[in-house]
């Protein structure tokens, strides 16, 4: 399959679960793929089976509640690739639910810095890539509504409505990109696993990333 053949898309969350999944498939469909994640273990997995699959990725071992590593990202790209076609963002943390009332900060400052600044962060550096693509596209991973307000998820909820305010605002300043957040199903990751100990989601990773692709 050649649907993204000449894309260069971006992944963020890459090592593994949706984000991994995302880049494989991407990279399976013609895209080349930079993949971005602080796990090189996970990233060199990945890497090599894009390889087997015939595709081909960069790979961007990188933290990215790390502003500046995460600020040089775009310049560091502009000589090799011209543009960037597609951004999809599947990195994210989600801590052990708390109460607002008792939760550590460090909970807090670690669910805002991942799911709100990177993604800011993410966006003011690529920006001027994505820019030259001819079909500009950037995707946000966002939680289900109900979630958002929602009992024990206020830091992750708080986050997560930063990150869908701010992604809005950069769509509605950006008509001729397309600019859209997805909110997955309950998904088979270890994030989730973590949340919600005995809950059995109703979907791969895999099947996840094959719906977030389609919606590209």
């Amino acid at each position: 399959m050649t649907q993204f053949q000449n894309k260069v898309a971006v992944v963020t969350g890459a090592s593994r679960g949706i984000g991994y999944q995302t880049a494989l498939q991407l990279a399976q469909q013609g895209a080349h793929v930079i993949a971005i994640a602080r796990t090189i273990g996970g990233l060199e997995e990945l890497d090599d089976e894009i390889k087997k699959s015939g595709g081909s990725a960069t790979l961007v071992p990188l933290d990215v509640t790390d502003t500046k590593a995460l600020q040089s990202l775009g310049p560091s790209l502009v000589s090799r690739f011209p543009k960037i076609d597609i951004i999809v963002s599947a990195a994210a943390h989600l801590d052990k639910l708390t109460s607002v009332a008792q939760g550590p900060l460090e909970q807090w400052t670690r669910a805002i810095n991942t799911n709100a600044t990177a993604n800011i962060t993410l966006i003011q550096t690529l920006h001027p890539l994505l820019k030259q693509s001819d079909h500009p596209q950037a995707v946000f991973l966002t939680e289900n509504p109900e979630n958002i307000g929602r009992a024990f998820f206020g830091f992750y909820g708080a986050s997560k409505a930063a990150l869908e305010a701010f992604v809005k605002s950069y769509g509605a300043e950006n008509p001729e990109m397309r600019v859209s957040l997805f909110a997955p199903s309950p998904t088979a990751t270890r994030l989730r696993d973590e949340a919600f100990p005995g809950d059995k989601p109703v979907q791969t990773a895999e099947q996840t990333a094959k719906e977030l692709i389609a919606s590209l």
